[in-house]
Parts: C-alpha cells; sequence; structure tokens
C-alpha cells in the first residue's frame, strides 16, 4: 500500500511498519471466510456461474478485465444481501457507470468512501478489498450473524472405563495356552507332556518311596547323586518349559524394542558422532563464507539496486499514467462512436430529402390534386347557382303570393268596415 502511495505521488507519511505492503493479503483472507460464512459457495458461486475465489484473488493483478467484472458481480451480490435492489452488472457495460452505482449504493449503506473511483478501475487492489470487506461486515450484520461458543466434546475418565489389558499374563492364561498347543501337537509330543497333577503325583510319589520306611528324625544327609539329579533335570527341562507368544501391543516388546534401539543408537553415535562435529564445523564455514560473499555482492551491487528501484518506480508512475489516459481514451473513443452514429443518422435523412426534392412525383401529384380541386370548385360553383336559382324563384313566388293576399284584402275591406258600421 506504501508503494502505490509513493507511486501515486502521496506526500503523506504512513507510519506502519514494513509489513504494511501485506495487509491487503490479510484482509482478502479475512474477506473470503466472511463470504464463506454468507454461503456465497452456493448463492454466488453456483447461481451466476462464478469460478471460485482464491485466498489472494483482489489482492495480486492478474487480469483487470475479469478483475473488474467479477468485482463488480461481487459487490452488486453483497449489496442485494444487504437488502438493497442491485442488477448484476453485464460483462460490456460501462464501467464508469458500473462504479458510480456501487458508490452511491455504499453511501446509503454508511460506508465511507474516501479515494477516487477510478482505483476501483483495475478490479484489485486496497481500495476493492476495502470495499469489499465492509459490505461483507454490513451483510453479516443483517444477516444477524453471530459467533456461538464452542462446544467441546465429554472425555470419558480413566476410572469409569476399565480395559482390560490383554498383555497381563495368568496363570489361567497360561494353562489354557499349554492345552491348545497340547491338543495340535502330534501323538509323541502328547506322550511326553506331564500335566500339573501327574507331576503332583510324582513328585509326592518321588518323596514318599525311597524315604518310607525312614523317619523325619532319620534324615540328616542327602543321598542324592548330583549327577543323577542334573540328568533328571535335562531330561525334564524341556517339559518345564512355558512358552508365551510375544504380542506387538504389549508394552513389554515395546520396552525391549526401545532398549534394542537405544543400544544401536549407542553404538552408531560412537561412531558418527566425530563425524558429525565435523561436518557441523564445515557447515558453519561455509556459511560464514556465503555469509560474506553476500554482503561483498551487496555492497557491490547496491548502486545498481538502486538504479533498478528508481527504473521500477518510474515504470510504476508510467503505468498508473498510463491507465489513466487509457480510461480517458476510453470515454474518449465512446464519444466518438456516439458522434459518428448521429452523424449517420443526420447523412441517411440528408440522403432522403435530397431523394424527395430531385423526384418529380410529389409535383404530379400536386397537379392532379390540384385538378381534383378545380374540378370540385366547378361542381360547387354549379350547386351554388342551382341554388341561388332557386332561391329566387321561391322568393319570386313569395311576393307574387303576398301581392295576392294584398290586393285580396284590399278588395274584401269596404264591405268590412261598412258592416261594422250598420
Amino acid at each position: 500500500m506504501t508503494e502505490e502511495k509513493q507511486r501515486n505521488g502521496d506526500t503523506e507519511e504512513v507510519d506502519g511498519g514494513p509489513a504494511l505492503v501485506f495487509m491487503p493479503f490479510v484482509v482478502m483472507d479475512d474477506l473470503l471466510d466472511k463470504l464463506k460464512l454468507l454461503d456465497y459457495d452456493r448463492d454466488f458461486v453456483r447461481q451466476l456461474r462464478m469460478k471460485p475465489l482464491s485466498r489472494h484473488y483482489f489482492a495480486i493483478p492478474t487480469n483487470p478485465g475479469e478483475q473488474f467484472h467479477v468485482f463488480s458481480c461481487l459487490t452488486s451480490w453483497l449489496i442485494r444481501k444487504c437488502g438493497k435492489p442491485f442488477d448484476t452488472p453485464q460483462e460490456f457495460d460501462d464501467p464508469n457507470t458500473t462504479i458510480s452505482n456501487i458508490l452511491d449504493s455504499a453511501r446509503q449503506l454508511g460506508i465511507s468512501v474516501d479515494f477516487p473511483p477510478n482505483k476501483l478501475k483495475q478490479g484489485c487492489g486496497e481500495q476493492v478489498i476495502i470495499i469489499l470487506d465492509q459490505l461483507a461486515n454490513e451483510a453479516l450484520k443483517i444477516t444477524k450473524f453471530k459467533w456461538k461458543r464452542p462446544q467441546y466434546p465429554q472425555e470419558e475418565t480413566d476410572e469409569d472405563v476399565i480395559v482390560e489389558d490383554e498383555s497381563e499374563l495368568t496363570l489361567a492364561k497360561i494353562e489354557e495356552e499349554l492345552q491348545n498347543e497340547s491338543g495340535d501337537d502330534s501323538e509323541d509330543d502328547a506322550d511326553n507332556i506331564i500335566g500339573m497333577e501327574q507331576l503332583k503325583i510324582l513328585s509326592s510319589k518321588s518323596r514318599d518311596e525311597p524315604f518310607s520306611g525312614m523317619r523325619q528324625d532319620d534324615i540328616l544327609q542327602s543321598t542324592t547323586d548330583a549327577t543323577e539329579w542334573k540328568l533328571e533335570l535335562e531330561r525334564v527341562l524341556p517339559q518345564l518349559k512355558v512358552t508365551i507368544h510375544s504380542n506387538s501391543k504389549d508394552w513389554r516388546h515395546h520396552l525391549d524394542q526401545m532398549q534394542k534401539l537405544y543400544v544401536e543408537v549407542d553404538k552408531c553415535l560412537s561412531t558418527t558422532g566425530s563425524q558429525l562435529d565435523k561436518l557441523q564445523t564445515d557447515i558453519s564455514r561455509s556459511l560464514e563464507k556465503i555469509h560474506g560473499r553476500e554482503k561483498y555482492l551487496n555492497s557491490q551491487l547496491e548502486p545498481q539496486l538502486n538504479k533498478y528501484r528508481a527504473a521500477q518506480e518510474q515504470l510504476a508512475a508510467i503505468k498508473s499514467q498510463y491507465r489513466e489516459v487509457s480510461s480517458g481514451v476510453m470515454e474518449r473513443s465512446r464519444q466518438l462512436a456516439e458522434i459518428t452514429e448521429e452523424l449517420d443518422s443526420v447523412k441517411q435523412e440528408i440522403e432522403e430529402r435530397s431523394s424527395t426534392m430531385t423526384d418529380g412525383a410529389p409535383l404530379i401529384n400536386i397537379k392532379k390534386a390540384l385538378g381534383h380541386i378545380r374540378n370540385e370548385i366547378m361542381t360547387m360553383d354549379v350547386q351554388i347557382e342551382v341554388m341561388e336559382h332557386s332561391l329566387l324563384q321561391a322568393k319570386l313566388k313569395n311576393k307574387s303570393n303576398m301581392q295576392r293576399e294584398i290586393s285580396a284584402s284590399m278588395t274584401t275591406s269596404p264591405f268590412m268596415i261598412a258592416d261594422s258600421v250598420f
């Protein structure tokens, strides 16, 4: 973010440390978690058939056109989640109108916008992530999402559950194993095996028979031959052996294995200890040499690195200027397209009027209309004359009738006067 501010020419100093450059990645990670809480996998990715976003999609510039389209679609979805009507923008819509509509909706939701709208045309960066994060916060508030306390599973104590250890060796288990082994052996081996009962009987007989006629007070010295005792012991020794099958889960087996491995590691360590010490000294020397070479290279390449940084900053400034100029070119190209459309419509109207001016059909139609009008005027004159003639005849007839009536009244009036006198 500090690099972007330096590229844009901002003189404000930001005291955030070098970790401030990686802040958009952290905010983008939190934003993706908030989108998952809003079920964007189901409502946004599947319904709009969009690709799922990566952890750093809006933090790294990859494809400005695609990123701006995804940004506009995601903001429209979040605004609808906040309860405001907003149509999903299409890919070929005017970016300036889309950005202005998004910012107007954000201001209506109470989100402060203190950056120029051109920052959102890139489709990535700090401003894009801030707008999306604040819209996601508003959507979570409106959906009334709350964190629940974690529920830990109840663990059973050792006192409640007592697990039988199969590795414990009891006398009953040994007798059962011996009986099972004796049933599987051949008949010759079965004849040689003496059970515990028979062994007790034999031992009692051997104690009673040689000393049956002697009292206990008479036994002062043993008369048993040592060689015969050893021979008898060697003969009976195979029958007295108790075989215990080793189990890989037994702790005794693990303990023996650990002891054996400890002895082997101790033997190997005595031989390889010096070699490891020598290897450590060699590695430390090589590391010191590498550090020295790194310091030397850094000191030698410092001016070239400074030049590279300055060139990179100039490149970034030129890129930002190019983006601004390209946005102006796009606006002017749109205006040019509108003007060309108006010019084409005017040309078409001029052509239509010129074609009508050179065409004689309207004059012919006018002459025909004048002829019709003249004929109608003549007929109207004739009708007027006829009406005047009929009117004149009616007047003359009325006048003659009136004279007759006056004359008739004059002849009858003296007689009427004389009658009145008499």
